[in-house]
C-alpha cells in the first residue's frame, strides 16, 4: 500500500464509506494484508482521529485510543480552556512533541480533511448536532451513551449514520466484557428457559454527587469557558459551577439523570440477550420522586415497568432495593444476574456453562476501542452500533415521558410512534434554541 499503484489508506476508508450508504453488498471482511498491516504500521496508514469533549469521558476515551499503534491522534476540541490544554498535553506527550492541534470551535476542526475518525464525549444536548456534523463530514464516530437527548434526535443519527456510510460505536463497552457477554449468550440459548421477567437495576439519583460537587451560587462564567456555545441548543440557564461538566446530567435539559445515564449500559445488556437490539415495550409505565429544592429536577428514585410484544416485562429501577443492582434474568428454570465484576446463576452450575459450536453464538469483542478500530478498517459493524444504542436509549427516554405524563405510553417500535397520546408524542422531541439546529 506504499507505493503508488495503491489507494492510500484514508482514500480507501472514504470511497469505502461512501460505497456502504449505496449499495449493502459491501464486503464486511477485508484482509490486513489489503490494508498494509502485516508488521508494523507506517504512519501514513494509521487511522486519524480526532477527539470533542474532555470533560470526563473524553480524556480515559482518548487515551485508550492513544495505546493503539495503528491510531495517530491529530487534533482535540473542547469549549473549555483548561480541559483543552489537559487534552493536548495528554497527546504531545505520547508522542514527543508539540504539534497536537487544539479547536475551541468544532466547526473549525471540521474544515480537516485528514480526519478519519472521531471521538465524541460531551453533555447529551450535544450529542445529535456533533454527530450528525461528524457523519455528514465523513468521519467514523465512536460516541458515548446515551446515544441522544431525545428519542427523534436518536432516529435522526441513526439514519444520518446510515445514509453518509459510517462506522458507529456507542460506549455500552460492556458487550465488550467477558462476564456480560457470557451472561447473554446463556439467556439467548435458554439455559433458564422461558425469561419470565427482567429486572434491570441501576443507580439512584445525584443528592449524593450534589453534595459532593454541589456550588449552586450564580456566577458571571469563568473566563476559560465559553458557556454561551456550551448551553448551544437547550434553554438559557444561569452559571453557576454545578450546572456545568459533571453535573450537567442532573439537570433534563442538558441530561436525563441516572436513568439515562445507565439504560445504555444495563438495559443494553437486557436487550442484547434477549434479542431486543432492533426493537422496543410495546407498553411502558413509570413514576418517579423529584428534588424539592435545589438546581437540579431530574429523578432521585424512579421504577418502571415495561412490557414487550412477547409479553416479556422488562422492569428498570433505581432507589428501589427490591431490584438489585445490573441486569437480572428471570426464567421458568432458574436465574442470570451480571453486574460489573458479578455474576450469578441459578442453578449455581450454570456459571460454568459452555455454550456449544452449534448454539447461538453473539458477537464477541474483548476491546470496545480495538473492536471500533476494526470497524473503521473493514466497514463491518461494531459490536453497540447505532440502531442498536438507539433502541437501548428508546426505552429511557420512554420511561422519562411516562413519567412525566403519569400515563402508560403505548408504543409502536416498528413506527417510532406513541399510540394514541399527542400529548406524550410531542416529547419525543425537543426545541432548539436559534441559532443552533440539528444539521440534515
Amino acid at each position: 500500500m506504499g507505493n503508488t499503484r495503491s489507494m492510500r489508506r484514508r482514500d480507501f476508508l472514504k470511497a469505502a464509506g461512501s460505497a456502504a450508504a449505496g449499495a449493502a453488498a459491501f464486503p464486511t471482511i477485508i484482509r490486513a494484508s489489503a490494508l498494509g498491516l502485516n508488521g508494523s504500521i507506517a504512519p501514513s496508514e494509521r487511522i486519524v482521529m480526532a477527539g470533542i469533549g474532555f470533560g470526563m469521558m473524553g480524556i480515559p476515551n482518548m487515551e485508550a485510543f492513544l495505546e493503539k499503534d495503528d491510531v495517530q491522534w491529530a487534533a482535540v476540541c473542547d469549549l473549555d480552556k483548561e480541559h483543552l490544554a489537559q487534552a493536548r498535553g495528554i497527546v504531545d506527550k505520547k508522542y514527543g512533541r508539540k504539534d497536537c492541534a487544539a479547536y475551541a470551535d468544532y466547526r473549525e476542526l471540521l474544515l480537516r480533511r485528514d480526519i478519519d475518525a472521531v471521538s465524541i464525549a460531551v453533555p447529551d444536548h450535544w450529542h445529535a448536532i456533533l454527530s450528525i456534523a461528524c457523519a455528514r463530514n465523513g468521519w467514523d464516530i465512536y460516541g458515548e451513551k446515551p446515544l441522544t437527548h431525545s428519542l427523534a434526535e436518536g432516529r435522526a443519527l441513526c439514519d444520518a449514520v446510515r445514509r453518509y456510510g459510517r462506522v458507529w460505536q456507542t460506549g455500552s463497552w460492556q458487550r465488550s466484557v467477558e462476564n456480560f457477554h457470557r451472561a447473554c449468550e446463556l439467556v439467548r440459548n435458554g439455559r433458564i428457559g422461558k425469561i419470565l421477567r427482567v429486572e434491570v437495576g441501576l443507580p439512584q439519583g445525584h443528592h449524593d454527587f450534589a453534595k459532593t460537587f454541589g456550588q449552586e451560587k450564580i456566577t458571571p462564567p469563568p473566563p476559560e469557558l465559553d458557556y454561551e456555545t456550551w448551553l448551544g441548543p437547550a434553554p438559557v440557564w444561569p452559571y453557576c459551577k454545578a450546572r456545568v461538566h459533571m453535573n450537567w446530567r442532573w439537570n433534563m435539559d442538558f441530561g436525563g439523570g441516572q436513568l439515562m445515564d445507565w439504560v445504555g449500559h444495563h438495559l443494553d445488556i437486557a436487550h442484547w440477550a434477549l434479542g431486543f437490539d432492533e426493537t422496543g415495550p410495546a407498553e411502558i409505565t413509570g413514576r418517579g420522586e423529584f428534588p424539592t429544592t435545589g438546581i437540579y429536577n431530574s429523578a432521585l428514585r424512579y421504577r418502571v415497568e415495561t412490557k414487550y410484544a412477547d409479553g416479556t416485562p422488562i422492569i428498570l429501577a433505581g432507589g428501589h432495593y427490591d431490584i438489585q443492582g445490573g441486569t437480572k434474568w428471570i426464567g421458568e428454570q432458574g436465574w442470570i444476574w451480571v453486574d460489573r465484576g458479578g455474576f450469578e446463576t441459578q442453578p449455581a452450575h450454570l456459571v460454568h456453562e459452555v455454550v456449544g459450536p452449534n448454539e447461538t453464538k453473539l458477537p464477541r469483542s474483548r476491546d470496545h476501542y480495538q473492536n471500533f478500530l476494526e470497524a473503521v478498517r473493514t466497514r463491518g459493524r461494531t459490536i453497540a452500533p447505532c440502531e442498536t444504542a438507539h433502541r437501548s436509549a428508546s426505552v429511557g427516554h420512554l420511561a422519562v415521558i411516562a413519567i412525566e405524563t403519569g400515563r402508560t405510553i403505548r408504543w409502536d417500535p416498528a413506527a417510532e410512534k406513541i399510540l394514541g397520546d399527542p400529548e406524550a408524542e410531542r416529547l419525543l422531541g425537543r426545541s432548539y434554541r436559534k441559532p443552533y439546529l440539528l444539521p440534515d
